[in-house]
């Protein structure tokens, strides 16, 4: 039987958490938005922080409550703000610090992130669709960057999207800001699998039990090379991943698992 342990937030935040076999599940449970204010960044940082050096915590998944996985930023938050002396300057420099600093978090976490979504992401929720390892979403999942109906251009979801589209297709949501369904999302690369809305846990379970089974250590050698190359230039890429790769060979889980190749057997990680 699973082992199923509940973890109330480091701080007060409208997140709930649950660690099952490994695999950490952070739930924003802010209904019906599901926006990202202040307070929901924060407790999503939180969990993201404390998971960090959890050797009991091998893969996370970002998931979220009700009909909207996330609308984004809280404009009413933001809108409350202008009455500010600086017309919301302070706050709106805070907003998007916390928000650029939770995306960044995830991507350079050492833990694969998983998006699970359910519905529609919007904005700076797309930003945290775009920011993950993987994204898996149901058939009836949404998305679309529609600052730019508001008079805002998504400027920090376009650092997030653009990494993860073609430029065209970026421009694309970015300039029109309409909303592109599940299948078109896949089809642009923002999400690995379209699934059927009752299997979406199962699958994103899958996923996450599949990874959670490798060495936690490759795993984090692999994820931070991968974002690193990702900047360089095709030489500089090569020389560094040789570098990596030749570190990563020296480790005691390679070595364990080729053993257990040859040997045919399964491996046992110590994460070293």
């Amino acid at each position: 039987m699973a082992e199923v342990v509940a973890l109330k937030p480091i701080q007060e935040g409208p997140v709930f958490s649950e660690l099952t076999d490994g695999v950490l599940r952070i739930t924003l449970a802010n209904p019906p938005a599901n926006a990202l204010s202040i307070a929901a960044m924060a407790a999503f940082q939180a969990e993201l922080e404390r998971a960090r050096d959890d050797r009991s915590v091998r893969v996370i998944v970002l998931a979220a409550s009700g009909k909207v996985f996330s609308a984004g930023h809280d404009l009413k938050e933001v809108s409350a703000h202008r009455a500010d002396a600086d017309r919301g300057r302070a706050f709106f420099q805070r907003t998007m610090a916390d928000c650029s600093k939770l995306m960044q978090t995830i991507v350079r976490h050492p833990k694969p992130v998983i998006a699970e979504v359910d519905g529609l992401a919007t904005a700076a929720g797309l930003q945290l669709v775009a920011s993950c390892d993987l994204a898996i979403c149901s058939q009836e999942s949404t998305f679309c960057t529609p600052g730019v109906n508001i008079g805002l251009f998504c400027s920090t979801p376009m650092v997030a999207l653009s990494r993860n589209v073609s430029r065209k297709q970026a421009m694309e949501m970015l300039l029109t800001g309409e909303t592109i369904d599940a299948a078109t999302a896949r089809e642009f690369g923002l999400v690995n699998r379209v699934v059927p809305r009752e299997y979406l846990v199962q699958v994103v379970n899958k996923y996450a039990q599949i990874i959670a089974s490798k060495s936690a250590l490759t795993l984090k050698i692999g994820k931070e090379a991968f974002y690193a190359q990702a900047e360089m230039s095709l030489a500089d890429a090569y020389e560094y991943a040789s570098r990596v790769m030749v570190e990563n060979m020296l480790a005691r889980d390679a070595e364990e698992g080729i053993d257990a190749f040859i040997g045919k057997r399964t491996p046992e990680w110590k994460g070293e």
